[in-house]
């Protein structure tokens, strides 16, 4: 048993490295960095197939109860504040995702300092990104490199 031990730590770290070195995305064509300052308009098939799983009852109700429960798993543990970045991002991620249907945004948080990046279809979208990540405790700042990029025929 104390051979396998270090086997067993060493995957699971290993396991834990390679699941968080992706940024969140709020859908799988959104760019791969929040810092990415290319964005091409998204096919406007998958705007459709993207929107109507962002707009589904269920999925809000599973993503505000994911971003309640993490609120109430922080307020246990004495950190109203303070928050992993891991969070932030996907808390940030869930509250776009389901309040900005037809974008592909991207999130990385480090410190309380969120960015967001990737396409937006229009202006009123965009607005929404900084107040709606603000919503989410322990986002101290907000900088949108999003842009406006209107979904295109194929």
């Amino acid at each position: 048993m104390n051979k396998i031990t270090p086997f067993l730590i060493g995957g699971i770290l290993l396991f834990g490295a390679v699941a968080c070195s992706e940024g969140a995305k709020t859908s799988a064509d959104a760019p791969n960095s929040a810092t990415q300052t290319t964005a091409s308009p998204p096919a406007a098939e998958t705007v459709k197939k993207t929107q109507g799983d962002a707009t589904s009852d269920i999925r809000k109700a599973q993503a505000n109860s994911d971003i309640r429960a993490r609120e109430q798993r922080n307020n246990v543990t004495g950190g109203d504040a303070i928050r992993a970045d891991g969070d932030l991002k996907s808390e940030v991620r869930s509250k776009l995702e389901v309040n900005i249907t037809k974008g592909q945004l991207t999130v990385d948080a480090k410190d309380g300092a969120v960015t967001i990046g990737g396409t937006v279809p229009n202006q009123q979208d965009l607005a929404k990104i900084e107040p709606l990540a603000k919503q989410i405790k322990g986002v101290k700042t907000v900088n949108v490199t999003a842009v406006v990029a209107p979904a295109t025929a194929k």
